[in-house]
């Protein structure tokens, strides 16, 4: 009896150290108040590189198009105000997806995809700078490539690209990347490529004025709280989402280096909706032909400083917080009472990157009534 006893305490005994144990290894790193501080400043820093660079970029791709004559698509107010609800079944489609399919396979494709797109981004990024390496002995080929729809008459041009044998030496490095991402999925090729993708979504994604611009970052505003504080669904998707769509920093990295595993993450949404807001205001500093960009800076300060917020009442609360909460009211409260104090306000509303041709017409007869009243006076 008393060796059954014994028997019986060391089985319970057993199964209590084997519980312990289990429970341990699954247990995640405690974030010490330095590692935050590292992980989450790296953050603010990768994310205010894109909103920078592509910002600029974006003026010289809109001189471009004014010059070449092209009319791109621009978003009207009612895309504005549809793009929360698309965004919205886009995301639940997502986590429906996850929870009915095993996330190794969906993941698996989301892989694919995002590995041609993501070597497409970075070479468009990258193309200037490899070439500054490619000895000038290296034959310079031209190919131009053209893909059109319809007969003759109503055709209707999908890609009108030229380039040259050089890109191809660039098409090849951002590959190499591309391979290193695919089979590693190391989070410094993540935000390699989530960086390109930041970058060229502010550059080439426009808004064509200031109350588009409003409409979109109000809705998404909605759109990011309810999502983050009403459901699971974003968090879930954000954690589940093995894609370059996000930037990475391990909050564990004074301790693990690049091996960190415990990560501190910012979707790219909450980069490149604000940042493309941004770098139209600095289109319309260029406008103005002053000095300064006084609309660019104050935006993009203002977009700091709610970034900073975001990240202290979440780590105050230790709950994800949707960004946007923050940045919307900054990046337009901060530009617009700017604008009220140096009386542009109704300068700001009314600048437009692609006008059409009625309003054209009228502010050229706008100016020259302008310019008559002046010299009767």
């Amino acid at each position: 009896m008393a060796s059954e006893a014994v028997d019986q305490v060391l089985s319970q005994l057993n199964a209590t150290m084997n519980e312990t144990i289990a429970n341990n290894s699954t247990e995640k790193v405690k974030s010490t108040p330095e590692g935050m501080l590292c992980a989450y400043g790296s953050i603010i820093v990768m994310a205010l590189i894109p909103i920078f660079f592509g910002a600029f970029r974006s003026v010289i791709h809109h001189k471009q198009q004014k010059e070449s004559g092209e009319q791109p698509e621009t978003m009207t107010h009612k895309d504005a105000a549809m793009f929360p609800l698309i965004a919205s079944a886009a995301l639940f489609g997502l986590y429906i997806f996850f929870k009915l399919f095993s996330k190794e396979y969906i993941n698996l494709l989301l892989t694919g995809y995002f590995f041609f797109l993501g070597v497409l981004a970075l070479a468009h990024i990258l193309s200037p700078i490899v070439n500054r390496f490619i000895p000038k002995a290296f034959p310079v080929i031209p190919y131009h490539l053209i893909f059109n729809k319809g007969s003759d008459d109503p055709m209707e041009s999908l890609i009108d690209y030229r380039f040259d044998s050089r890109d191809f030496v660039t098409l090849v490095v951002c590959a190499a990347l591309g391979v290193w991402y695919l089979f590693k999925k190391h989070w410094i090729a993540n935000n390699i490529f989530g960086l390109a993708f930041a970058v060229n979504g502010v550059e080439l994604l426009h808004l064509n004025n200031i109350v588009t611009g409003c409409i979109l970052l109000g809705g998404l505003f909605v759109y990011d709280v309810f999502w983050v504080f009403g459901t699971d669904v974003m968090v879930t998707v954000a954690k589940s989402f093995e894609a370059p769509i996000k930037l990475v920093f391990p909050q564990d990295f004074l301790e693990s280096g690049v091996n960190g595993t415990h990560f501190a993450m910012l979707g790219l949404g909450d980069i490149v909706i604000p940042g493309i807001f941004i770098a139209l205001l600095l289109r319309f500093d260029v406008s103005l032909k002053r000095k300064g960009n006084v609309y660019f800076y104050t935006s993009f300060v203002a977009y700091i400083l709610g970034l900073v917020l975001t990240i202290v009442v979440m780590a105050y609360f230790k709950h994800a917080q949707p960004a946007l909460l923050y940045l919307v009211p900054f990046c337009i409260s901060f530009p617009v009472s700017v604008a009220l104090i140096r009386g542009d306000i109704k300068a700001l509303f009314r600048y437009e990157d692609h006008p059409s041709a009625d309003k054209e017409v009228d502010e050229k007869k706008e100016k020259t009534v302008t310019k008559s009243t002046k010299k009767e006076t």
